[in-house]
């Protein structure tokens, strides 16, 4: 059954994503949402998707012909615009996939898979986006230059890091997001305190990884390479700026760090001449700030507005603030904390 509203994507839209592409959904359900979000009958951001991997099903390429047949069903009764090639199988497999996207002008992404060389033939073989974190380091500058001159765009997911602990958990072991006012009016308590409150993983601060992948996402943007801000749907809204945290921790700028939440994110998924940068003939989307992220990238998280398609929302309440006044609908879902537990009561 569809949800009339679905809570993610009004805790996204809270947070400043205005655009979300998720790449590999479970389920096609996102395609109804998609356009219920277009038609006006849901809150969220723009929701595009490569819908379920192709490769998710196990699929058995056997030639170009099978792969331009199994790609039909993305562009034409999907209508995604875009795929994401999970480990279809063997070189010979994954270039008849990336022959027949280009056929059926399909954008493909793929998956990284721990593997590096996996990796090097797939951005040889032309594919346009790579997901998740290259699985080595250092990245020397052969690589760096040879990514950012194909323009493969590289969206690291620095919140499942590969190689070492996950990012999510530093973030969840030094902030408080189970008492984040706004975490909790647009997240369901059982969600929110389920990943919140007792977290079974812990490290030591130098054992986390994330700092040294985010090196390379900053020397691939000094390299005019492509790169975008990708959650891995961990933490809905929040999870999108802990990520962005995550990325600049390398030692990136704060403007490119800005660049690569916006524009070059943007270009990543093909979108650039309608979002991420605010032109003339481009959608009405912003996000106003109470602080400088140029002074503080956690200054990110003080969104006081968020316009999306030239509607302004209040950050704290969705409540539409312009053009017309009114009251954000209902999420939908229980947020009180439990008041006690069954049982005997305290003396």
């Amino acid at each position: 059954l569809h949800k009339d509203q679905a809570w993610v994507y009004t805790a996204n839209l809270a947070y400043g994503v205005t655009a979300t592409r998720d790449p590999q959904t479970a389920t096609t359900d996102v395609l109804t949402y998609a356009d219920m979000v277009e038609a006006g009958e849901m809150m969220g951001p723009r929701v595009y998707s490569t819908g379920p991997g192709v490769g998710f099903w196990a699929y058995n390429i056997k030639s170009l012909a099978h792969a331009k047949k199994v790609l039909k069903q993305y562009s034409k009764y999907y209508n995604t615009k875009t795929i994401k090639m999970y480990l279809t199988g063997n070189r010979q497999q994954r270039q008849w996939i990336i022959m027949a996207a280009k056929e059926q002008k399909l954008m493909p992404t793929t998956e990284g898979g721990l593997d590096f060389k996996l990796n090097m033939t797939q951005l040889i073989d032309g594919y346009p986006g790579h997901e998740h974190s290259l699985p080595i380091y250092p990245i020397y500058k052969d690589v760096t230059k040879a990514i950012a001159e194909s323009k493969m765009a590289v969206t690291p997911t620095l919140l499942v890091a590969y190689g070492g602990p996950w990012a999510e958990n530093y973030f969840y072991a030094t902030e408080k997001p189970y008492k984040d006012k706004k975490l909790q009016t647009f997240t369901p308590y059982d969600e929110l305190a389920g990943k919140s409150r007792r977290r079974r993983f812990w490290s030591m601060e130098e054992e986390h990884v994330f700092p040294k992948h985010a090196e390379f996402i900053k020397d691939l943007v000094k390299e005019g390479g492509l790169s975008g801000v990708g959650s891995h749907g961990q933490l809905q809204g929040l999870g999108y700026h802990w990520e962005l945290w995550a990325m600049q921790a390398g030692g990136m700028n704060n403007h490119d760090a800005l660049r690569v939440a916006t524009i070059l994110g943007a270009t990543a998924i093909g979108l650039d001449k309608d979002l991420g940068s605010i032109e003339k003939g481009k959608l009405a989307d912003l996000v106003i700030m109470d602080k400088n992220p140029l002074s503080n990238i956690r200054n990110t998280n003080t969104i006081k507005m968020v316009m999306k398609n030239g509607r302004l929302y209040d950050g704290n309440t969705l409540d539409e603030v312009f053009p017309n006044k009114r009251k954000a609908r209902s999420v939908g879902f229980v947020k009180q904390v439990p008041q006690n537990v069954p049982g005997l009561k305290k003396k």
